[in-house]
């Protein structure tokens, strides 16, 4: 019986060093703080900038940080880091080198998966200095069979390393955009060949998955202030696709149906005739009330935990701020969870944690100075306890 009440896997961006390429596109030496340590607060009471504590503006290319971050998150019940990959093709790779020293250093010894960001990169990606630019493409994802296989070896070595986080004796492969592969099918069946061919028993493959898809916010529901009940359909068209399971995501919901229809037509008036972007935002708990659907309880749909949202850093004024965002409520939302998949065997008693350290979407549980350890005591609790 294990003493964990969930197999809690927390989003890692690996932006927190500077590379060439973000030199080049956003100015020298640019990394995730550029953008989290410029923040201004945007109403009375917008905590801005956030500032982190005990590891300070760290630097990913020094180990100890890195090892410092396992044990933090070891001892708050976190099962491991799915570390974003940023895989455009064998021969075009960004933010590689965390997880690169992970593999090849074998440290720290903590449970760890992969996470493809499988979206191209554009001079919008971090919308910094670039509001009145045309968009761009600046890494483009490059989708074949040969770069399927050589996706597939280029993580072998992971796959293979007895850190990776399994699920059914399976590594587990996270993909961002699921419906963005233009034969997920043919993807996923070449990969669990070559998963056999290689003494891997497969892969289990987990995409991600919205109860209230984008295009879903259209403007007819908006008149009518109608969210329409679509999830089963959203998480069974990636089910379908060949994936194991569905990671659910509910803050589009959750932001449609906290925003009034006054609020939803006023500010877009405001913005096109105007041209001015009036502050949104909604307290946490509000969110919180919208953020989960029934289908969260089926074995193979696994539920998002959200404790903060702020992209104010990287999006000004265009950003939805999520206030009160505090380890109070955010530990209520951990019950909250918990009550949803208690009844799933522990195997597949999953829950994604966005985030560990998104600290320019004010998104993160790495200690701050305003709530220290708050967020992390919080997951203890519930998580261990």
């Amino acid at each position: 019986m294990n003493s964990k009440k969930a197999r809690v896997i927390a989003f890692y961006l690996p932006q927190f060093h500077p590379t060439p390429e973000n030199d080049l596109w956003w100015g020298k030496g640019f990394t995730e703080w550029t953008n989290v340590g410029k923040a201004k607060p945007l109403f009375k009471g917008h905590l801005q900038p956030r500032v982190p504590a005990d590891l300070g503006y760290y630097d990913l290319r020094i180990p100890e940080v890195r090892e410092a971050q396992a044990q933090m998150a070891k001892e708050a019940g976190i099962e491991g880091f799915c570390y974003w990959q940023y895989w455009f093709s064998h021969d075009k790779q960004l933010l590689t080198m965390p997880f690169n020293e992970v593999i090849k250093s074998g440290k720290p010894d903590f449970p760890f998966c992969l996470g493809w960001a499988n979206h191209d990169w554009t001079n919008k990606s971090w919308d910094i200095g670039t509001r009145k630019q045309k968009k761009q493409t600046l890494m483009e994802m490059i989708y074949s069979e040969e770069e399927y296989t050589k996706h597939f070896y280029d993580n072998l070595p992971a796959f293979k390393d007895k850190r990776y986080i399994t699920v059914d004796g399976k590594p587990l492969f996270y993909i961002f955009a699921p419906s963005a592969i233009p034969d997920p099918q043919g993807f996923i069946s070449l990969w669990q060949k070559l998963a056999k061919e290689n003494g891997l028993k497969g892969i289990y493959f987990v995409g991600l998955g919205f109860s209230m898809r984008a295009d879903e916010i259209n403007a007819k529901n908006t008149l009518f202030n109608h969210a329409p009940d679509k999830a089963a359909e959203n998480f069974g068209k990636i089910l379908q696709m060949g994936f194991d399971a569905v990671n659910a995501r509910g803050y589009n919901r959750a932001d449609f149906m906290t925003r009034s229809w006054l609020e939803k037509v006023w500010r877009s008036v405001v913005m096109r005739v105007f041209k001015y972007t009036p502050v949104s935002k909604i307290k946490q708990k509000e969110i919180n009330k919208y953020l989960y659907v029934k289908e969260e309880k089926e074995e193979n749909i696994f539920p998002t935990l959200l404790p903060n949202w702020d992209r104010s850093p990287r999006s000004g004024r265009k950003a939805r701020v999520y206030y009160e965002s505090t380890p109070e409520v955010f530990e209520q939302q951990i019950k909250q969870v918990l009550r949803l998949i208690q009844d799933k065997p522990y195997e597949h008693r999953i829950v994604f944690l966005q985030s560990w350290n998104e600290w320019a979407e004010g998104n993160y549980v790495e200690p701050d100075l305003v709530y220290g350890h708050g967020y992390l005591d919080a997951l203890k609790r519930q998580l261990m306890q």
